[in-house]
């Protein structure tokens, strides 16, 4: 077998993701990592700062194409806090002049004069997280804004200047119908934004809904009703050209997120903050999931993250969990290259195994939509023991 170390295409631009864990409440289905009190936020900042000067040997040199605060909730940080980091970023690392910079924030968050503040602060893309245009299902996720506000403040960054914007979906839920999930697809058509991201509901362990659904208060999320939304989606927004470039993911030409693109692509990225993650392409680490233990580690500069070092099974099976999900694709040729003969035939053979879910195009295998409601499964049917 082919060493993958020894074949990997080294690539000249890379991104920076930043973790912000504080929200102003919990919403009911979220398992990210988070804290609704916002006392240590300005040490949390600092401790991110510093974090930089620990690590900005990471990425080797190259180029930054792209910086992402998520979160959480990044909109929560003040213009200084925000400005501090930003201005810390660009002076230990090589910045592209034209990289993109996303925020991710709620409607709540977007003033006037908080948009004004991510204009200057060069900040260029937004993700911003509406989730739904129902007041009763946006209460029942304990999201702290109204749909009035999602409309109000979409309209407002466009007025202000943003030009690439992003919105968050959730379908499957209890509250909603093909009639209803209709509608909110044409409410989004309308809003005119350049990305739209959509996520299946999932009822996770430790969250609300999922303590709820285990008390059999909540019912299960409805794979059919889940399903028959997810192919209207594709059916209407690639009819207003949208391209779905990845399972959840909807851009139009030159607007899909580089930021993502580049994470399903195998590029090297630098994750700071509590929980954050990193990818070299060889090994990947995540930070410690506790904001006290990691303000704490990093001030004493001790060891605040755990790391694995990929085998050449395990960088094969990142691969295929990534690019599958995209239209790119997985590519015959460069599996080959990387990991030989033996694994691109092992991976031909489960292509042909479940050959209704493909489609096949000068060696490049992509999901079709059948699959892409079966590419968790999929995936896992391709991965090397």
């Amino acid at each position: 077998m082919v060493s993958a170390s020894k074949n990997r295409k080294f690539v000249s631009l890379s991104g920076i993701y930043i973790h912000i864990p504080f929200c102003k409440q919990a919403c009911t289905y979220c398992d990210f990592h988070f804290s609704v009190n916002m006392n240590s936020k300005p040490e949390l900042v600092k401790a991110i700062l510093l974090e930089i000067d620990q690590r900005k040997n990471y990425l080797e040199g190259e180029e930054i194409e792209t910086i992402y605060f998520g979160g959480g909730t990044p909109s929560v940080l003040s213009e200084d806090e925000l400005n501090s980091i930003l201005d810390k970023i660009k002076k230990e690392f090589k910045v592209a002049k034209n990289a993109e910079i996303s925020l991710e924030c709620n409607p709540d968050d977007l003033t006037e004069e908080k948009l004004e503040q991510l204009k200057k602060a060069g900040i260029n893309r937004l993700s911003i997280g509406l989730q739904s245009f129902n007041e009763e299902e946006l209460k029942w996720m304990n999201r702290a804004h109204t749909a009035a506000e999602s409309l109000n403040c979409v309209k407002l960054a466009q007025d202000k200047g943003f030009d690439n914007i992003t919105i968050d979906l959730i379908y499957g839920s209890k509250f909603q119908d093909m009639e209803s999930w209709e509608r909110t697809l044409q409410t989004v058509l309308n809003l005119n934004v350049q990305h739209i991201s959509a996520y299946n509901l999932t009822i996770e362990a430790k969250t609300k809904l999922g303590l709820d659904h285990k008390k059999g208060t909540e019912p299960e999320v409805s794979e059919e009703l889940s399903s028959e939304q997810f192919k209207k989606m594709i059916e209407v927004l690639q009819k207003n050209k949208f391209v779905h470039y990845e399972i959840s993911n909807f851009g139009k030409a030159n607007f899909f997120s580089k930021h993502n693109s580049n994470y399903w692509k195998g590029t090297r990225y630098l994750g700071l903050g509590p929980a954050a993650h990193s990818f070299n392409t060889e090994s990947r680490q995540w930070n410690i999931s506790s904001n006290s233990a990691y303000i704490q580690k990093v001030n004493a500069n001790e060891l605040y993250f755990e790391k694995e070092t990929l085998t050449t099974q395990e960088q094969y099976n990142e691969y295929i969990l990534t690019r599958l999900r995209t239209t790119w694709g997985c590519d015959k040729k460069e599996i080959e290259k990387r990991f030989g003969k033996e694994v691109l035939s092992s991976f031909e053979i489960t292509v042909k195994k479940y050959q209704n879910y493909f489609d096949s195009k000068d060696g490049i295998i992509t999901l079709n939509i059948e699959g892409k409601l079966k590419a968790d499964f999929l995936a896992s049917e391709f991965f090397l023991e």
